[in-house]
């Protein structure tokens, strides 16, 4: 996925190399914001727990906490380039980009769940809470993917 912006042959349009932070950068903007819009117009719609449990907002909330965590760690603290410091070092940086990864992976799947088990088993008649739980996961999912692996390092310096 990183080597997504350099495949692209469209060098007198656009430099990719010199703007690829920028434009990853502000597709996953893009992507989150979308994600918690979607939730915030189900909410105004649908204010009544019966229709949208308030619980199911949870899982949005643990989506940005793991996109929070996999984009706090750098791709050099992974491979273990000039970091030795802080918690446990280069295994600390792992263990927490792998636990901020089964969050992501977990509000995901736990939004399927709801939409499947909450709306669409049920065979309710309004079926858009569940979608937009599922879709705002989803493209908080996919903003976080964009984010780490969109961006290079090698423009930092």
């Amino acid at each position: 996925m990183s080597g997504l912006f350099e495949t692209l042959r469209c060098s007198e349009c656009i430099d990719w190399g010199e703007k690829r932070n920028t434009i990853a950068s502000i597709a996953s903007g893009v992507l989150f914001f979308t994600g918690w819009w979607i939730i915030i117009d189900a909410a105004v719609i649908y204010p009544s727990q019966t229709q949208l449990n308030h619980a199911y907002h949870a899982c949005g909330v643990i989506a940005t906490v793991a996109f929070l965590m996999i984009n706090a760690v750098s791709n050099g603290q992974v491979h273990g380039d000039g970091y030795s410091e802080g918690c446990m070092g280069q295994t600390g940086a792992r263990i927490w980009l792998f636990i901020g990864f089964m969050l992501s992976f977990g509000s995901l799947i736990a939004s399927m769940w709801i939409l499947f088990g909450g709306y669409v088993a049920k065979g309710s008649q309004v079926v858009y809470p569940g979608l937009a739980v599922f879709f705002q996961n989803a493209f908080i999912f996919f903003g976080g993917l964009v984010f780490k692996f969109g961006r290079t390092e090698a423009l930092w310096q």
